[in-house]
């Protein structure tokens, strides 16, 4: 049981890790395609094209349940949960609270929030896919805790 929930944990956290790596190597790199109109809205759509990278982490925790499921791999489920959570909170962090998809969250002004938003109002001043900063969500440098 122990095992399950630190695998569960160290997904969760690794999945930070990840989140930067795919965001400045391949949102930022070879599908910037599919990441552009994130930085520069070109279209009248609640929907980005953007929006298609949540399919590819949903496919793996999904295929991590399947895994556990049928007995192929006991730790798919602490996998699988792990990175659920991590979307769950990406997507609260960066759809709800930074970007206001939804109008919630909007009256949060604790010390995390506020660099929260400096470092990712960093990272969009640059509308290519070159010259990008900050390009993870719930880690935050230091420098953007100043007041």
């Amino acid at each position: 049981m122990w095992i399950h929930i630190l695998v569960f944990f160290a997904t969760f956290f690794f999945m930070e890790f990840m989140a930067w790596f795919s965001h400045k190597y391949i949102m930022h790199g070879f599908l910037w395609v599919l990441h552009a109109d994130h930085h520069k809205k070109d279209h009248d759509s609640w929907f980005e094209r953007n929006d298609a990278f949540f399919i590819f982490y949903a496919v793996v925790s999904i295929g991590c349940f399947l895994l556990w499921k049928y007995e192929i791999f006991e730790l798919g489920l602490a996998i699988g949960l792990g990175i659920l959570a991590y979307g769950i909170a990406y997507f609260l962090v960066h759809d709800i609270f930074i970007h206001q998809r939804f109008k919630l969250f909007r009256n949060a002004n604790n010390r995390y929030a506020r660099a929260v938003r400096r470092a990712h109002k960093m990272h969009h001043k640059h509308i290519g896919k070159e010259h990008g900063e900050c390009f993870g969500m719930l880690i935050v440098p230091f420098k953007y805790y100043k007041n």
